[in-house]
């Protein structure tokens, strides 16, 4: 009988289960969507920072990490750049008032990120490689035009004699095998240019001032001069020309009171 059951059992066809309806998709809040994705992307970068941390031989910020965005930006606006620059010094009226001095005093106040390659080779000719380092120059037509190439980045005047004094005396240096060398002792400017007739700092910057004739050897002798970042609302960070309210351009005599505020 229980074999009889057990063969009855086995023939029965198995039972069809019930299908489920599907159910619609969890509704999920804004904000709860953009905290995920703040999140992803903070475990990216943390993950890029231990990568580089244990294998780099510099540990980089959270913030020089850039996003592809980032680079896109920064290529459009190095592009803006060269694009006005090339207008600058096409337009006759955008020519900027002319150097009524020998002896130019160059400040670069801006630039990094935004500049594009051939802005940024003038400056290096210039020896302006970093913001906040200032040089002498020779009035000439040449350094009219180099100004108007970078006018956005650097700000100039006529320094005075004093002002020339004061920056040389603090800030002046050489390079001697490749290491900076303050100017406080007379035997290196002796031994540099003393077949110039220049044996010490006073003759140095009686030569800077009048612009002599062995100017562009004393140039050549000096490192460009490592400025003090300014206070707080010296430099507004206005590419707009100083004599239209901004921070860049020919500033004439008014170039000795940055220099005070930043020496």
């Amino acid at each position: 009988m229980a074999e009889e059951e057990a063969k009855v059992m086995a023939v029965e066809e198995p039972e069809v289960m019930a299908v489920e309806e599907p159910k619609g998709l969890d509704y999920i809040p804004e904000v709860i969507l953009k905290k995920r994705k703040n999140r992803d992307e903070l475990a990216f970068i943390r993950k890029k920072q231990l990568e580089l941390g244990n294998f780099g031989k510099k540990k980089k910020k959270v913030a020089d990490i850039k996003r592809p965005e980032d680079f896109v930006l920064e290529f459009r606006a190095k592009e803006v750049d060269l694009i006005r620059m090339k207008q600058r010094v096409k337009r006759p009226k955008s020519s900027p008032a002319p150097i009524n001095s020998n002896l130019v005093f160059i400040i670069r106040i801006q630039g990094k990120n935004d500049m594009h390659p051939k802005t940024k080779k003038v400056l290096n000719s210039m020896q302006l490689r970093s913001t906040f380092t200032g040089v002498f120059a020779k009035a000439t037509d040449g350094l009219s035009q180099k100004l108007l190439k970078v006018q956005p980045y650097v700000t100039y005047g006529y320094p005075s004699d004093k002002s020339v004094k004061d920056l040389i005396f603090k800030k002046g240096y050489t390079i001697i095998e490749g290491n900076p060398v303050p100017l406080t002792d007379n035997n290196i400017i002796e031994q540099a240019l003393g077949e110039h007739g220049i044996f010490c700092i006073e003759d140095l910057v009686n030569e800077i001032s009048r612009v002599g004739v062995h100017f562009r050897e004393v140039m050549r002798f000096l490192g460009p001069l490592k400025l003090n970042k300014p206070e707080t609302g010296v430099l507004r960070g206005k590419k707009q020309v100083f004599s239209d309210g901004g921070d860049t351009g020919n500033r004439e005599d008014k170039i000795n009171d940055l220099i005070i505020k930043m020496n």
